[in-house]
Order: C-alpha cells, then sequence, then structure tokens
C-alpha cells in the first residue's frame, strides 16, 4: 500500500477518534457585545483601556458534573526558530510560548448550579467584563534584561500580530508583514474542569476561545541612537561625482537624513482609509573640485519602508539587532520592504555659500551623524539652523553649494502596519530607505542612498481615552479621599516610601463595579 494512502487512512482515523472525544462534551458558545464599524462590520478591535463585555454560554447535552467554569482574557506570544546550521547535531526546530497577560472574571459561587451539575438541554449564560490594562504586570518579564528601559518597553501591552483572520483596520483584513514564525493572540477563553474519581486530578471536560483584535495605544518614544557602524541604518552618505569617464571629478556630493517624525496610526474603531503621514527632510551639500563647476543635476527622490519583525525562542535581554543573528541560533528575523513613492526632486534649488559659512568640523557632530539634530557648538548650531551640513572628508576649502528636500511620507492603505513594539520574544522595527538618483555619466551607481530608523505610533480608541480620563479623576478623589483620614505622622520620613509608590497598579484597579450573574435558559 502506498504511503499517502496510509497516511490518508490515518487522518480519517484520527478525525474520528477527534469527535468521539468531543462526543457529549458540554458547547461553549462566546458572544462578544458591540456595535458596527464605519464599514458596517462588526467591531472585533480593541485599544488601551477599553472594555471587553459579552457572555459564555454553556449547553450541555446529557448531565454532567463539573467542578468550575473559568472565563479569561489572555495574551499570548508564539514563536518558533528553525536553526539551519552545517551541522545536524544542533539543527533543528526550538518553540517558545508566553502568556504574558491573565485577567480572569470572577464567578460567584451563587451564581453556579447547584450541585456542581449541567443539566441537559439547558443552557448556561455567564456574562464578563474586561478592560484592557495601558501596561502589564512586573511578572510578565522576569528574565535578566540590559537596562530599565529595556524592561519598560517589554511590559508595554504589545498589538495582535501574525494572525490573517485579525490582521487589518476595521473589519477589512490586511497583511500585516508578520511571518508564520510569530503570534500575538488575544482571545476571550472558556473552560470548563472537573475531578477525576479515580486519583483526583482536575481534568479539562470542555475549552474555547474567540480571539479579539487589540491595538493598544503607543506613545512616541525617544529617537533612536545610531550606532555609526550599523550596517541597518545610513544616515550620511558621501559621493564623488565626476564630469564623465576620464574627464575628472566635478566635486562631492554629500546627503544626509534623521528620523523623522513617527507615523501615528488611528486607534480601534476609527474611519478607515484615513491617511498616516509624515515628513522627513534630506539635506545636500555639494563642494565642486573646482569652483567654476555647479552642483550635478538631481533626478527623482524613491521612498521605501523596511518591515522588521524579530523572533526568538529565547528571553532577550536586550533590543534586537540582525549583527547577532550569526551567533544567536535562538533568534530570527524576517524584513520585507514596501515601496511608498517616488518623487521628482528635479527642480530643487541650489544655495552658494562661501567658505566662511563652512561650520567647524566637531567631534559631538560626527557622533551624531548629523546635521540636523541638536549641535554642542554655537557656529555648528548656526550651520544646522540654516540647513548646512558639515564638510566631507576631502573638503580642501572654497565655496559649496546646499539644498533641502522635504520628503511625505504616507502610508499605503492596503497593508495593516502595527506599531513599533519590542516584547520579550518577539519586535517590530521599521526604517525609511531614501534613495536620491542624480544624473552623473561618470559614476556606475548614479545615486545616493540612506537609511533612517522610522517610529509607528499608534493613539487610542475614544472610548479607551475616556474611560482613562474617568479613572484617573477617581484614583485622584480616592486619594484626596483617603488623605483625609490618614493620620499624620511626626517620624522622620520613611527613605524607602518612594519605592511603594512605584510599585505598579494592580488589575483591580482596572476591574469596573458590576455584579456578575447568570441566566439559565430552557
Amino acid at each position: 500500500m502506498h504511503s499517502s494512502s496510509m497516511q490518508s487512512i490515518g487522518n480519517q482515523i484520527g478525525y474520528k477518534v477527534r469527535n468521539i472525544a468531543h462526543y457529549g462534551q458540554p458547547q461553549i458558545e462566546i458572544n462578544l457585545d458591540g456595535g458596527h464599524g464605519p464599514t458596517g462590520r462588526y467591531v472585533t478591535s480593541y485599544s488601551t483601556m477599553d472594555t471587553i463585555t459579552g457572555t459564555v454560554s454553556v449547553t450541555a447535552a446529557h448531565d454532567t458534573r463539573f467542578e468550575d467554569i473559568e472565563i479569561a482574557f489572555t495574551g499570548t506570544s508564539q514563536v518558533f526558530v528553525d536553526r539551519l546550521t552545517t551541522t545536524p547535531s544542533i539543527s533543528g526546530r526550538t518553540e517558545a510560548t508566553h502568556r504574558f497577560l491573565t485577567l480572569k472574571q470572577p464567578i460567584n459561587e451563587a451564581d453556579l448550579p447547584q450541585p456542581r451539575s449541567l443539566v441537559a438541554g439547558k443552557k448556561y449564560v455567564f456574562p464578563f467584563i474586561f478592560t484592557i490594562p495601558s501596561q502589564l504586570l512586573p511578572r510578565a518579564c522576569p528574565h535578566t534584561v540590559a537596562s530599565d528601559h529595556v524592561r519598560e518597553t517589554h511590559l508595554m501591552l504589545p498589538p495582535s500580530l501574525g494572525d490573517p483572520d485579525l490582521a487589518g483596520h476595521s473589519g477589512a483584513l490586511l497583511d500585516d508583514l508578520a511571518p508564520e514564525m510569530s503570534k500575538i493572540i488575544y482571545g476571550i477563553k472558556a473552560r470548563i474542569t472537573q475531578i477525576r474519581e479515580a486519583d483526583g486530578a482536575v481534568s479539562l471536560i470542555a475549552e474555547k476561545m474567540k480571539k479579539v483584535r487589540v491595538k493598544p495605544a503607543f506613545e512616541e518614544q525617544p529617537p533612536l541612537n545610531v550606532d555609526p557602524f550599523d550596517p541597518e541604518y545610513r544616515i550620511r552618505h558621501e559621493k564623488v561625482i565626476r564630469k564623465g569617464f576620464f574627464k575628472g571629478k566635478l566635486g562631492t556630493l554629500t546627503a544626509q537624513s534623521a528620523q523623522p517624525k513617527p507615523l501615528v496610526i488611528p486607534g480601534a474603531r476609527s474611519v478607515p482609509n484615513a491617511q498616516i503621514t509624515t515628513m522627513a527632510t534630506v539635506l545636500l551639500r555639494f563642494d565642486p573640485a573646482d569652483e567654476s563647476n555647479a552642483p550635478p543635476r538631481l533626478g527623482s527622490l524613491a521612498t521605501k519602508m523596511k518591515v522588521s519583525t524579530f523572533y526568538a525562542s529565547a528571553p532577550r535581554q536586550n533590543f534586537p539587532a540582525r549583527a547577532s543573528l550569526g551567533i544567536d541560533l535562538t533568534q530570527g528575523v524576517y524584513q520585507e520592504s514596501v515601496s511608498l513613492s517616488s518623487l521628482c526632486v528635479g527642480s530643487a534649488q541650489w544655495k552658494k555659500h562661501t567658505s566662511a559659512s563652512n561650520p567647524a568640523l566637531d567631534d559631538s557632530i560626527e557622533r551624531r551623524d548629523s546635521g540636523i539634530s541638536d549641535c554642542s557648538s554655537t557656529s555648528a548650531n548656526n550651520a544646522r539652523n540654516a540647513g548646512i551640513l558639515t564638510q566631507p572628508k576631502n573638503y580642501q576649502g572654497g565655496s559649496f553649494y546646499t539644498a533641502k528636500i522635504l520628503v511625505p511620507i504616507t502610508l499605503p492603505n492596503n497593508k495593516n502596519f502595527i506599531p513599533t513594539f519590542h516584547t520579550c520574544l518577539i519586535s517590530r522595527i521599521y526604517g525609511l530607505s531614501l534613495q536620491l538618483s542624480i544624473h552623473a555619466p561618470g559614476v556606475s551607481d548614479p545615486s545616493v542612498h540612506l537609511k533612517v530608523p522610522i517610529q509607528i505610533c499608534a493613539e487610542g480608541s475614544i472610548t479607551g481615552n475616556e474611560n482613562a480620563r474617568a479613572r484617573s479623576v477617581e484614583a485622584s478623589v480616592a486619594r484626596e479621599a483617603d488623605s483625609m483620614f490618614t493620620p499624620r505622622s511626626v517620624a522622620p520620613p520613611n527613605p524607602y516610601a518612594h519605592e511603594r509608590e512605584d510599585l505598579p497598579p494592580e488589575y483591580a484597579v482596572y476591574a469596573p463595579r458590576h455584579t456578575s450573574g447568570v441566566t439559565v435558559v430552557g
């Protein structure tokens, strides 16, 4: 018998065994409350401080004894890394799962059937309500990290990632540019357990999960401090331009840019197809080899977005870097480029400067790699404000030319761009490619290429922002009320009091005041 036939028979047997195993199990149905978004589709996107409400319905085909019914909102990262090496003994696949969030819905004893038995044909309805927290508890990131900043980023709530059923905006299913090796999944999970009479152990008799899409709010983070030796980025590029083959040098063209302001994606349940834009700046400087040489003619400026998803089967102690992939077999990266636009810049205006306008070369400027970022010297500051780059390496003195190009950056609507984020296992970062073409017959590659980091942030939803403000007001009023009844102390101040104040709030702070109930139908 052929192996394919054997495999087909095996699949059929496995399918029947699973059916037998599930036969007679209580049926669980999870329904979410909500309305219709701008597209008319059912809303399943939630943001920071949004509330998720709904019901879990349980129906048993026959009388079934149980021990407990659990309803929880969970967030889980799933990663696998395929290791392909020249040594077969260390090749293979490593996997990791990280449950970073678990919020449990309390169910009163009085709401459960007494005795603990589901009556055949009756529907038991349990309501639930969860509030998506603004950050994770410290126990979600218990491993060693390189700095407090890494820990803080790992404790930010990550967005849903890698599930094609939930990607996109307000019902539209779009590619979120994530590999199958990494997933971040949120969902409402319901479980029914019982005690085995044979050994007294708890066993699972029914379980179901309904996925939901989470798009947390992400505020702007400080600009990335780019290492000049990092091959991922090039914020300054110098190129010698020739008049033509065997005709001598025309001069040196220098291009430089910096991390632009972040792109801000709309919050959950916002109007789709809204343009997400920012502006990048490219500064140019041309130093002619001879005073009579004019600057080269500029062509077009093409922009691309480089999307990098890093994933690892072991906790990350620092932010991911492509340079470490060769020595770290537990880490992988998936990169994809998305074309944004091609801008004609032939009309850019060159401005001539005398040698007196040349900014003094300062070590701090070189370290920061920027004629745009803050500089320490007054002359460098004046040059920066005038849009003048520092001199190239082969500067011999004399006059030079400068130009400034403003480049609009707009994200396409056919992809689902998620915010820049870092977790213990998964990271998403973005880079902006700026390639400027020039008309120079004596150059084999008539272009200068810049690669700068760019950040994507996210707004919160309207309801989530309102809930956050309301909770902030409630917390402030509660603290003021408590302070009125707190006895004053004349003892010396406690040097460790600030440590208690810095402790993160418990999820109980976000628990809404309501009474849970159960409804029996039929």
